[in-house]
């Protein structure tokens, strides 16, 4: 019997209202175990993680056991403390994707209060591998620094409040940006996020071998000396203040990270309310940019480049290099990794100016595969290539477009590594190598694209070959390397030659030489390519078409 059938003036039982915090436990818990269901693939890297977290949590918490006594115990502490704080700041901005439940914007619908609702969000916040870690190096810090019973008392405060303070910064983060994390712009940030990744690795490297040459730890004091006023930080460096007898200076660390988690619960409920009170304006049309200005027109730089196709395909490949996340990501990584291997290992002093050739490399990499970014849409291109002419004429527009953004480049990496190190002496012969590569990449880069070209998935943020055709993406960039390699052999040879016959006065030759040798290579692997890519463009849009 329902409701609507119960006799008038009987008592309807009252509905057991349960809280919001053990139905988003179980949400959280269920969102994980389906998701763990879709594939053995996922199942397997969770549980690879999660072993690999909890091997590297239990070898941190030993190692900051063993520095129980050390001097420099609670500088290692309070720095770890603020790189963890920093990762639950950052990551959740590139991996928004990686919790359901970290979009509140799918619970708008509900009627669901801002207070239970935070309440609820944070409880399943602490499920996971990041809080587990998180709180093992909680734990392992306290134990390191805790000396006396007043230290333990405030260590017990302390581990709780900073995994509260960490998971309340990545909530509030998230909220505040989820409107765009969820855009465009969003997706391109975590097509991004890999670089990132690859740069913060280099410059850590970078300064842990600096700290190495300054000193240790010791070199760190005064940074731990700040950062244990801020929060969560601060937290376990009044456990410290608490085990040296300072016992103001502990309640006043311990109020900051009080503070902290308050102010960030404030906007975080200030953020929710927002996005749950007003209108999502992502689906409004953007005002007309230019009502009067008819399609075919071009503007701005794109003004400069010559009419007829060779203007228009080298248009719409640099616009591919602005406007699509995976090209994007493909070339801003080329650029910042190119620029980064030899200027650090410049830095470091252990590197040479030949280094500079790696930026070559990268950046002639993004020749390959030149139709797998059109995907399905390289039909049109298709339609408009009926002669091994037009093929060439394609070929050499994006060849065009991608020399717009690569020699210039090269020039600044070659300079700026031998301004590091201050060899000016080999500046024009690095600078013809790079060229004769750069060139030799285009060729190879060329005949790739018509020979082995393959799908790029537009719906996974790191995945760049679609399922099948790993093979195909082996051969077309290992293979086109290792022949841009044999290539540049000539200008590789005369530049040994010179260093060991003693020459190294006429290694200015390389200069013109280079560049001569790699602007052939360049023309020869277009021509040699155009024809290859007129009788297969039936198989070339089957490849391209999977993703």
């Amino acid at each position: 019997m329902t409701v609507l059938d119960a006799p008038a003036g009987s008592a309807v039982p009252a509905v057991p209202r349960q809280g919001l915090v053990p139905v988003f436990v179980r949400l959280k818990l269920t969102l994980l175990r389906n998701g763990l269901r879709q594939s053995s693939g996922r199942r397997a890297a969770y549980v690879a993680s999660l072993v690999l977290t909890l091997l590297f949590a239990a070898g941190q918490v030993i190692g900051l056991v063993a520095l129980r006594g050390h001097g420099q115990a609670g500088t290692v502490a309070v720095l770890l403390t603020a790189v963890v704080a920093l990762g639950w700041a950052v990551m959740p901005l590139y991996f928004p994707s990686g919790d359901e439940t970290l979009d509140p914007s799918r619970l708008v619908m509900l009627p669901l209060r801002p207070r239970p609702l935070m309440g609820a969000l944070l409880a399943a916040s602490l499920i996971g591998i990041g809080p587990l870690f998180t709180l093992a190096l909680a734990l392992g810090s306290v134990i390191a620094v805790a000396h006396g019973a007043a230290a333990v008392a405030v260590g017990v405060i302390a581990v709780p409040l900073t995994l509260l303070v960490c998971v309340a910064l990545a909530r509030s983060v998230v909220t505040a940006n989820i409107r765009l994390l969820t855009s465009r712009k969003g997706r391109d940030l975590a097509v991004l996020s890999g670089l990132v990744i690859a740069v913060g690795v280099q410059f850590v490297s970078f300064g842990a071998q600096h700290l190495g040459r300054a000193g240790g730890l010791s070199s760190l004091e005064p940074v731990a000396d700040v950062v244990r006023w801020l929060p969560p930080a601060s937290a376990l460096g009044a456990v410290g203040s608490a085990s040296e007898g300072s016992y103001g200076t502990a309640l006043g660390q311990l109020v900051i990270s009080a503070l902290a988690l308050g102010a960030l619960m404030w906007l975080w409920q200030r953020s929710l309310v927002k996005l749950m009170t007003s209108p999502d304006g992502s689906t409004i049309a953007a005002a007309d940019r230019s009502a009067d200005r008819s399609g075919g027109d071009r503007s701005g730089l794109f003004s400069l480049l010559p009419e007829g196709r060779t203007g228009t395909v080298m248009e719409r490949s640099l616009r591919y290099v602005v406007r699509d996340p995976k090209t994007k990501a493909s070339w801003v990584t080329a650029l910042a990794i190119g620029l980064i291997v030899p200027v650090l290992n410049a830095a470091q002093g252990s590197g040479s100016i030949y280094f500079a050739c790696f930026a070559a490399g990268m950046l002639g990499m993004q020749m390959y595969n030149q139709f797998g970014q059109d995907t399905s849409a390289f039909w049109m291109v298709a339609l408009s290539v009926s002669s091994a002419r037009d093929a060439y004429v394609e070929l050499r527009a994006r060849a065009l477009a991608l020399l717009l953004i690569t020699l210039p480049y090269t020039v600044l990496v070659t300079v700026v590594t031998a301004a590091v190190l201050g060899d000016w002496a080999a500046l024009p012969g690095v600078m013809g190598l790079s060229f004769a590569l750069l060139g030799a990449m285009l060729a190879t880069g060329a005949l790739a694209s018509a020979m082995f070209p393959y799908s790029i998935p537009q719906d996974g943020a790191f995945k760049n070959v679609v399922p099948g055709q790993a093979g195909l993406a082996w051969i077309s960039l290992l293979g086109g390397m290792v022949a841009a390699a044999v290539l540049s052999g000539p200008v590789i040879g005369l530049t040994v030659w010179l260093h060991m016959a003693g020459h190294q006065d006429q290694l200015w030759l390389l200069l013109p030489a280079g560049a001569a040798y790699g602007t052939f290579l360049a023309w020869l692997g277009v021509r040699l390519a155009a024809p290859l890519t007129a009788d297969r463009l039936p198989e070339i849009l089957a490849a391209v078409s999977k993703g």
